[in-house]
């Protein structure tokens, strides 16, 4: 019987192990080892607005690990790998052998080197513990203060959910500007705008070089310009590293992450990576980390059904970020930021309207929305658009008529086919399956909208 070791407790590892279980039908054993209970990042700020339970975070439970006869090692660290021997180590001293491993050992948050960061109520907010080290620091406080020491994407999902509670907030950017490595200049300025309407504080092309503490446990945040900040908590949002220690010395390349093929695959046989931690194919070329939950579920399917013994291959990830920010919507695709792509943009930082689209010859390789979400979201634009860009559909004679018409996606979409090519395609060369997890048991539930009787009046009355 095939033995299955596989590190991390994040999206790869639980799409992995129901890929395996879906193509193997339960004939092999599954060891899953994480420090933390399996959940999702991305279920945090909603935990943290309090939107949902803590539990509710949580993408298994120890029911669902039996139900798919797992052994899992919840609450244990893996400390080395060996590959000739075909073993994995534990922090308990445990030695674990297998005949296939996957590492998603995902990726930490960056520490600053600089006074007061080891102070009470100063913290990173990246982890189940440090939300929950967060909610404890404000305490009974409706409307603490907080300074927030960078402002990249996982920086402002945390905000957005500290601004839904109505805490007093202020961001510290080095860059010129909000979300870097998400918005253009011009994009940024608006979303910058727009938090300013909203009560938030922006310093932007500054560093913070000291933080202090009062008697009383408030907090003073120093910045190299010399305003100085009040706070009662400061969060630490300076960035991300890949977690690739644990194949330090092992013989598996690496690079900015562990580099994998079109397969998830490592350079050493039956070991395999994914997700943050992975340095994966593109879907515009080259190997790229792209630390966001659609490419770690991508990555985790891929790597279980190749690891059931199939071969699958990816077609590569595709970069993109969607962002509500304190009510503004902002999305990011592709090769966005590609001096040499030819750009169509249309700006109104007075409607805090921006849209730009990114062309190769007549295919859109990069985008960025930013906007109202009736403007973003509810037309679809932003999920039709990742379908054009996804099938790389040429758009030809349709690309002259986004020139002029920039809302209106919907026809150059139907018209090449896009909806067509997406309903004839799969990750693994089979219908996908729902993930078996739910919480406490219940169902999916969906509640349709008001935006949905805008398409189904329209169809009826025509």
């Amino acid at each position: 019987m095939t033995k299955h070791i596989i590190i991390g407790g994040g999206p790869v590892a639980t799409n992995a192990i129901e890929t395996i279980r879906q193509f193997e039908d339960g004939q092999s054993q599954i060891t899953l080892v994480c420090d933390e209970p399996a959940h999702s990042r991305m279920a945090l700020p909603y935990w943290l607005s309090g939107q949902i339970p803590r539990e509710q975070t949580h993408t298994a439970d120890d029911a669902s690990f039996q139900k798919q006869g797992v052994e899992a090692r919840i609450g244990t660290r893996a400390t080395s790998i060996d590959p000739a021997a075909g073993s994995v180590t534990l922090a308990d001293g445990d030695v674990l052998n297998y005949d296939k491993l996957l590492i998603a050992t995902g990726s930490s948050p960056l520490k600053l080197d600089i006074p007061g960061t080891d102070l009470p109520g100063v913290q990173t907010l990246w982890s189940l513990a440090d939300t929950e080290a967060l909610l404890a620091s404000a305490g009974t406080s409706a409307n603490p203060r907080v300074v927030m020491i960078g402002a990249g994407f996982i920086g402002l999902i945390m905000l957005n959910a500290m601004h839904k509670r109505g805490w007093q907030l202020t961001v510290v950017e080095r860059e010129s500007h909000v979300l870097p490595r998400m918005l253009d200049t011009d994009s940024a300025a608006i979303v910058g705008s727009w938090l300013g309407s909203k009560g938030v504080a922006v310093h932007s092309g500054t560093t913070v070089t000291a933080i202090t503490a009062a008697a009383d446990g408030s907090k003073s945040v120093e910045l190299a310009d010399g305003t100085k900040l009040a706070a009662d908590v400061v969060i630490v949002a300076a960035g991300i590293k890949t977690n690739v220690e644990l194949v330090d010395d092992t013989g598996i390349d690496t690079d900015r992450g562990i580099l994998v093929d079109d397969r998830m695959q490592t350079n050493l046989p039956n070991i395999y990576a994914g997700g943050d931690v992975a340095q994966g194919p593109s879907l515009f070329g080259g190997q790229e980390i792209h630390s966001i939950q659609p490419t770690a579920v991508d990555h985790g399917r891929i790597a279980g059904a190749n690891m059931a013994g199939h071969d699958v291959q990816y077609p590569g990830s595709l970069s993109m970020n969607v962002l509500d920010v304190c009510g503004i919507q902002n999305a990011s695709f592709g090769n966005w930021a590609d001096t040499s792509a030819e750009a169509m943009t249309i700006c109104s930082p007075e409607g805090h309207v921006y849209r730009k689209l990114m062309w190769s010859g007549d295919e859109i390789t990069g985008a960025i929305f930013v906007g109202r979400a009736n403007d973003v979201g509810m037309l679809t634009d932003v999920g039709m658009l990742k379908g054009i860009m996804q099938t790389r559909t040429s758009l030809g004679q349709w690309k002259d008529f986004l020139a002029e018409n920039p809302f209106d996606i919907r026809r150059p979409y139907i018209a090449t086919g896009v909806a067509k090519k997406l309903a004839a395609t799969t990750l693994l060369g089979r219908p996908a399956q729902p993930r078996s997890y739910r919480y406490e048991g219940t169902p999916a539930q969906a509640t349709v909208g008001t935006s949905h009787g805008v398409y189904v009046d329209a169809k009826n009355n025509s």
